[in-house]
């Protein structure tokens, strides 16, 4: 079971944030996926058309940070993510959008 949680804004809006797996095989860390929807249902099914069947989002052990609130509310998609850090410290990595981790191209071997 992924590790998530979220927060509603003062407008009735929620940000949604996963700790999701890595879909790289050779990656060790997993993702954090942020999503801005209407409500925590709508968030959920954004990631399942886009191919998460199986994301779900079971209590509220990481909620997301005022920062990354900040960050997916000022991405147009409203859809980023960025690798999780090993042991939930600090990460500089940037976040990216969604397409640039679902259309990621395999690694030939």
């Amino acid at each position: 079971m992924a590790a998530g949680g979220f927060c509603k804004l003062p407008n009735g809006t929620v940000v949604v944030a996963l700790n999701l797996p890595s879909p790289a095989a050779d990656a060790p860390a997993g993702v954090r996926v942020l999503v801005h929807a209407q409500n925590r249902a709508r968030a959920l099914t954004r990631l399942r058309n886009l191919g998460l069947r199986a994301v779900y989002l079971r209590g509220n052990t990481a909620p997301p940070t005022p920062d990354e609130i900040t960050a997916v509310l000022h991405h147009p998609d409203g859809l980023i993510w960025r690798t999780a850090p090993a042991g939930g410290g600090l990460s500089v990595e940037l976040w990216h959008p969604i397409r640039a981790l679902i259309t990621r191209p395999a690694a030939s071997a």
